[in-house]
Formats: structure tokens, sequence, C-alpha cells
């Protein structure tokens, strides 16, 4: 019989947390975790067994430990996206890991620790607080504005009274969508720089969905300015968990400096290659979710609720009565969205076409007005 994990002899602090983690159910309409709901298209599937299989030849020795050549080819995919006025992304402003999370935990790792604060704006993603916490990072959090905005003057007052060592900015924000503006962002930054204490790490999960410009854009003079960014959404590369930042060469240097050795392998970094072959076609396939994504916004708009504009993958739907009732409802019909715990609030993904439009009939069922 096995003992209850608290009676371990584990850290104060996580006794009787819970794990992150949302439900995992087969049902016809998986639309709760913000994945791409289209599988990688054949050629990509084709490019992909064929660089795996030549990485499997090699497997008896260690992969890159700084997989350059990955880095390198998401360094040319962001100078092509963001396009900074005569500045390119280089292989030394890139980093890369298993997922936007751990590249995260690397950077609490280097900047953040026992006796320094992070500071975020809630709602916001999750993993923000939980990184924080496993780094034994303080965290500090600002409620958003009734737009699910970051109150700047707000957010000014307390980088300066507080001097956190980690600022998270989430744009676009996970749950709500909304994205930041950057000349926000930049003031954020200023209040950073002046107080000489912290980094600013920006989010951008979602950046491919987006109406606005990336912060990449700002990353020149600004060398406490970290991008985060995944390749699991508009690449339909969940399962592959590829996550990177883009910053200044010296922030490269010092998370070297707690990643773990060849901690990104040799199959994993084919895989990483091979999508960036094909940046076009999955690019298609985002400006079709976008579709689909606008599609739940009015439908929600139209059946009475109060949906917020969206600039990811997904829209949160305000005005349910009972979000836990509707959740199930819409469970019951082999429908599973993502109640994120907000009051009145439940998260969509954007689906397939023939996804969302399950969706769009089950809601206009539950809507307010009937």
């Amino acid at each position: 019989m096995s003992i209850d994990p608290n009676d371990l002899p584990i850290r104060e602090d996580l006794k009787g947390v819970a794990e992150y983690g949302a439900p995992m159910l087969d049902v016809a309409v998986q639309i709760n975790t913000n994945e791409n709901p289209s599988p990688p298209a054949e050629e990509l599937v084709a490019e992909i067994s064929e660089l795996v299989a030549q990485a499997a030849t090699t497997l008896n020795r260690y992969p890159d430990r700084d997989a350059i050549e990955l880095r390198t080819a998401l360094a040319e995919y962001i100078t092509q996206q963001s396009a900074i006025p005569g500045q390119l992304i280089e292989v030394d402003n890139v980093w890369v890991a298993n997922g936007s999370n751990e590249v995260l935990q690397q950077l609490l790792q280097v900047f953040g620790g026992a006796g320094r604060l992070a500071l975020g704006f809630e709602p916001t993603y999750s993993m923000h607080k939980i990184i924080s916490r496993g780094t034994q990072t303080d965290y500090l959090s600002i409620t958003r504005d009734g737009n699910y905005g970051i109150p700047i003057e707000e957010a000014v007052s307390e980088i300066r009274s507080k001097r956190p060592a980690v600022v998270f900015v989430c744009s676009p924000n996970n749950p709500t969508g909304t994205s930041t503006p950057l000349e926000d962002i930049a003031t954020i930054y200023d209040a950073i720089v002046e107080t000489d204490t912290g980094v600013l790490i920006v989010d951008e999960a979602y950046v491919e969905f987006s109406h606005q410009d990336s912060a990449v854009t700002l990353l020149p003079k600004r060398p406490r300015l970290i991008v985060s960014r995944t390749m699991s959404k508009a690449f339909a590369y969940a399962g592959a968990r590829i996550g990177y930042c883009v910053a200044d060469p010296a922030v490269i240097e010092v998370i070297k400096r707690v990643r773990l050795p060849y901690h990104l392998s040799a199959v994993t970094q084919a895989v990483g290659i091979a999508a960036l072959r094909h940046v076009e076609a999955q690019l298609r396939a985002v400006e079709e979710l976008k579709v689909q994504r606008d599609r739940i916004f009015e439908a929600a708009r139209v059946s009475g609720f109060q949906p917020v504009p969206s600039d990811a993958n997904f829209v949160l739907i305000e005005g349910f009565e009972d979000p836990s009732s509707a959740w199930q409802t819409l469970l019951d019909q082999g429908i599973l969205v993502r109640d994120v715990g907000l009051p009145g609030c439940l998260r969509v993904t954007a689906g397939t076409i023939e996804e969302t439009s399950a969706f769009v009939d089950a809601l206009a069922k539950l809507a307010p007005t009937n």
C-alpha cells in the first residue's frame, strides 16, 4: 500500500499542491486544450519520417548539444515573420527546448529562485505561477482590467516598488485571447530597466494567430526582453514538444548554464527541422483556423453570450449562468471544452469546420436568450 505523497519529505510549499492538467477524454470533438485540430500535412509527415530515419542511425551518439541546425532554421523563420527593419535574427538569438514550458523553467532557473519575485497579470497562463513555485520563486499577481488588459500605471508602480526579477506578459493572453499593445510592453520594459533588477518575458505561444506584430520587433537595444514561443499551436506540433525563445545573445549564453546536457534529442531536432521546411503550408492552416475562431466568436455573440475578442486560436465566452453545468451538457454531446475557473466563462478552441459547427449548434441551445 502506498503512503500519502504529502507524507514524503517534500518541500513544504509543494504539500497539498495539485498537478497541472486538463481533462483528457476520448470524445468526438476535443476543443479544450488549444491544440491545432489538423494533423501535419502528408508531405511534412513524409519529411519527418525521412529525417527521423536519418537521426535513428546516429542514436548511439549524443545529439548536437546546442541544436545549431534547428536554431538556425528557427532564426530564419522568425526573421521572415517578424520583419525587423534592417536586422536579422541570428542563431545566437535563439534557444530551443522541449516545449516552451521548459524554456520558461530554464529562464526561471537563471533569473528567479529563492528570495526573488516573479510578477504576472491574472488571469493568465497558469504555468507561469506553477513554474515559479517549482523554482522557489515568489509570485505576485496583478489583476487585469475589465477588458482583460494590463493596468499599465499599476504595473509600473508595482515594478518600481516590488522590483521583480521576472515579469511575465502573456500576449496573446491565455485564457482570454487578448493581446497587450507593443507600446505597453515597451513601457513595462522601461520600468524594469529603471529598477535594474529584472527581465521581461513575453509569452507568445499564440502569436501566429494574432492581428498584432510580435514583441520580437522590440528586441533591438532591449537586452532584458525575452520572447518565448512554441511550435505546438501554429505548427500542429503539440506532441513534438518544441518551444523556443528569442533574446539577446547574452540571455542565450546564461541559459546554457542551467540546461541539462543534451536536453534536446536528435529525434526532436529532426522533427523541428522538418516542420520549418514546410512553413507556408502550416501558416495556410493557421489562416483557416482564424476563420473558425471568428465563427465561434460570432456565433456566441448572436446567441446572446459575451465572447472576448481573440488574437489566439480560442475564444473565451462569458455569460454562462452555470459554466460547470454548461460544460457537462456539452460533454454529454461529445464536445469537450475548457472550464478555466473564471466566473461565467468557458474557453473554446477553434476546431475543424465540422468540430466548430458541432459546437456552434450545441451552443445555440444553451443561449441565455432561449
